[in-house]
């Protein structure tokens, strides 16, 4: 009986976020807010379910966050991503550092905090959120190199900030010199970053060459590998967080089979985990200490979005330029700035010094937990005004072409279900002009619901869904030719467009 009372509690509460997602999307904000109050109203003050292990809550968020960024990682773009890559990592890295001293500076004085705790503090805060950034910034018709950069940034700089607060936590020596502690950060990220990558390419050479007996074990496999290059990170003391992403980016990436399969499964254990994390941070947080920390919490939020997050930005950008390997103009380096989002991961990282046992990290945690709500009413909202006002926006931007493969083992064939987005320049393409190669046929068109087997010079139309039948030693150059087709036209190789 007690375990039906927990089912049912569980499935109320996942309904009833699953019915803010829809209230929190007309309004721009991301659903968290939602959820953080779902937990609040269940929690001591509320309906009286007690939670205060600090210790799992810490365990079962990390876990929440791998989980996230493991769906962040399956559904990046890789070629759009990839131009912004150094760009975000110097964000991710130096952006950090920069973040955290620049608020450890402004917040020391006027909260009174010792220099650990205000050092702590911007560690904590230095992150932005991945899911937050996701669900906000992937609604915005932005230019694609300034999404890469934010979408990139959002996965790369979890890791060195979880290991920024872990080392101020234990206050040992990698915590006081700072020279040990900037070289255990590299340590961490490059043996995260190895494991993430050797893990990825590894199951994705795999993968295409071992056909399953039902579609639903791919997604299973996929998800299975990308938490597997997590936990092995962990375990070798690298960045799990790290480990976790770069697989997920190769695997999302590598043209495995039932990819939109995949990329829902992977959406939909996502969602699961940001429900279940911010109700447990809900329940974690204690409403009647909230309005002490509200205050500091506002002191420290300006300071972080009016004065660190710029700075971090400023300072990545120069040195950006100064390394060349990439400029940004200033009206991006703003909207980066008020687009630093943070959500569950501060919340999460406060309680590592709470669990650690580190003084004052309770009130640490109050204070991050009021920066999240309010701040994020605050910039959420705002970002597509901001988005205008910086001229920043590209609604001309075309959707990328998304194509889906199943694998036919008895042919030594695939078969690949290509959707002809809003934007696409096959709109208006006779089947011919696709100039396939010859062992590829597009063999089906399913238009308006409609299906039907297409002549020659049938001419595709937006939103119609292809059929494309190939074998297996062709299969990347017909989606290369699609994607080239889709960009440039019918004459995309007389302009040099190769679909890459």
């Amino acid at each position: 009986m007690h375990l039906d009372v927990w089912l049912l509690l569980g499935a109320g509460v996942v309904i009833a976020a699953i019915v803010s997602v829809r209230i929190a999307h007309g309004t721009g904000l991301p659903s968290l807010l939602i959820y953080l109050g779902l937990g609040l109203l269940l929690g001591e003050d509320g309906f009286g379910l007690v939670f205060d292990d600090a210790e799992l809550a810490r365990e079962i968020g990390l876990v929440a966050l791998a989980v996230i960024l493991a769906e962040g990682g399956l559904t990046t773009n890789w070629r759009q991503v990839r131009p912004a890559v150094p760009v975000a990592i110097v964000l991710a890295t130096a952006g950090v550092g920069v973040s955290v001293v620049v608020l450890a500076v402004c917040t020391a004085g006027p909260l009174g905090l010792d220099w650990r705790s205000a050092l702590l503090l911007g560690a904590v805060l230095a992150s932005t959120d991945a899911a937050a950034v996701f669900s906000v910034l992937r609604r915005l018709p932005l230019p694609p190199r300034l999404a890469g950069v934010l979408e990139a940034e959002s996965g790369f700089n979890d890791a060195p900030a979880v290991i920024l607060v872990a080392a101020l936590s234990t206050g040992g020596a990698a915590a006081t010199r700072a020279g040990i502690l900037v070289l255990d950060v590299l340590l961490e990220l490059a043996i995260g970053g190895a494991i993430g990558l050797g893990v990825g390419f590894l199951a994705a050479f795999a993968l295409r060459r071992v056909a399953l007996p039902a579609s639903g074990l791919y997604p299973l496999a996929v998800f299975a590998v990308a938490l597997g290059a997590y936990s092995g990170a962990v375990l070798a003391h690298g960045s799990g967080f790290l480990g976790v992403y770069l697989a997920a980016v190769v695997l999302g990436n590598a043209g495995l089979p039932h990819r939109a399969a995949t990329r829902g499964f992977a959406e939909g254990a996502a969602w699961l985990a940001q429900i279940g994390l911010f109700v447990m941070l809900g329940l974690l947080a204690r409403p009647d200490e909230l309005p002490a920390a509200l205050v500091p919490g506002l002191v420290a939020g300006f300071a972080l979005i009016l004065v660190a997050r710029p700075a971090s930005v400023v300072a990545s950008a120069l040195l950006a330029r100064v390394a060349r390997i990439g400029a940004i103009p200033w009206r991006e380096q703003a909207f980066l700035s008020w687009a630093g989002l943070r959500g569950a991961v501060p919340i999460v990282l406060a309680t590592i010094p709470w669990a650690a046992g580190v003084p004052g990290a309770k009130t640490i945690f109050n204070e991050v937990f009021v920066i999240v709500i309010v701040f994020t009413l605050v910039q959420g909202p705002t970002l597509p005004l901001a988005a205008r006002l910086l001229k920043v926006t590209d609604p001309g931007e075309a959707h990328d072409l998304d194509v889906e493969a199943a694998p036919l083992e008895e042919l030594k064939s695939e078969l690949l279900q290509v959707t002809v987005p809003p934007g696409s320049r096959l709109d208006g393409v006779e089947i011919f002009e696709l100039r396939l190669p010859s062992d590829a046929a597009v063999t089906m068109i399913v238009r308006r619901g409609r299906a039907f087997v297409p002549e020659p010079s049938t001419r595709l139309l937006t939103g119609d869904q292809l059929l494309v039948v190939t074998t297996a030693a062709c299969r990347e150059a017909v989606e290369r030719r699609l994607r080239a087709v889709s960009r440039s036209g019918k004459l995309a190789g007389w302009y040099g467009e190769r679909g890459d």
